[in-house]
């Protein structure tokens, strides 16, 4: 039993080897015999492999990281199609606006106009940049979280995601119960990109050890203000703003000198992301 636990944690080090290939540059078509080189596997079986380990195949995961970054190209700019589509990694506009319809329900340039297709959860009523979202306050209790560190764009933390779950997969740490928690140290809009710090995170028990970059954090019983999102990942932004500018300072709540968390309620493989439950938690001073 030892050494097949062994040989499958081996298995998920080199799959995420794969994963951190394909996430170093989602636009880019990355071959199957350079994805079966990097985790050193022979290319008739990689396929099978990576499947059994990540729960979909290296295409899934290409096309999930490329229509993320082309959501977050949309909402936050003003480029054309044919340019975020080129960004993304599609050969053309009409490649592109397929796929994004296929997964949003939309095409591209409507999803760009109408800011997005997310809603507060559970829906209240919208008026343009004000979306009023229903807050609660809560009480978490210490967590231990396995966690991968991440350097760059937040909208990048999905392929992390995937390392971080090869890892964990490996060990038999996921069941229907994990919960899999974010943290995110800056503010996107005033520290550059290539500096904004945030971890990948999932709750473990106490056992757990780290390894393979994987690190163990454990976080203190915390109050939090909880929001919850439904939508794109893409959109987060709209409650984080909403959530500081206009919730916070009419609160009458101090935010603890504690990192921004987000925790995935669903799951975005099986998903589509007009269905993505995200809740925002911003940690509160204790009080009453």
């Amino acid at each position: 039993m030892a050494t097949k636990n062994l040989t499958r944690q081996d298995y998920g080090r080199r799959i995420a080897r794969a994963i951190a290939l394909i996430a170093a540059d989602p636009a880019r078509n990355t071959g199957l015999e350079e994805l079966a080189a990097a985790a050193a596997f022979s290319p008739f079986h990689f396929h099978r492999i990576y499947r059994e380990i990540t729960g979909e195949t290296p295409a899934e995961t290409l096309a999930r990281e490329r229509l993320s970054r082309a959501a977050g190209l949309l909402v936050r700019g003003a480029l054309p199609v044919a340019a975020v589509a080129k960004a993304s990694g599609y050969g053309s506009a009409a490649a592109f606006t397929r796929a994004f319809r296929a997964a949003y329900g939309i095409p591209p340039a409507a999803y760009r106009d109408a800011g997005g297709i997310g809603l507060p959860h559970p829906p209240t009523s919208r008026q343009q940049d004000s979306a009023m979202f229903e807050v609660t306050i809560r009480q978490e209790p210490a967590l231990r979280l396995a966690a991968l560190p991440h350097r760059g764009a937040y909208g990048a933390i999905g392929t992390v995601y995937d390392r971080l779950t090869a890892w964990a997969g490996a060990r038999g740490l996921i069941t229907p119960a994990t919960r899999f928690i974010a943290l995110y140290h800056d503010d996107p809009q005033s520290v550059p990109e290539a500096q904004l710090r945030s971890d990948a995170g999932m709750v473990v028990p106490e056992a757990v050890a780290g390894s393979e970059g994987v690190q163990i954090l454990d976080l203190p019983a915390t109050r939090l203000a909880v929001l919850v999102f439904k939508g794109p990942y893409a959109e987060l932004e709209g409650a984080y703003r909403w959530l500081y500018r206009d919730w916070l300072p009419a609160s009458g709540q101090e935010p603890a000198d504690q990192p921004a968390r987000e925790e995935y309620l669903n799951d975005p493989r099986s998903l589509p992301p007009a269905e993505w439950l995200t809740a925002v938690m911003l940690p509160l001073r204790p009080g009453a």
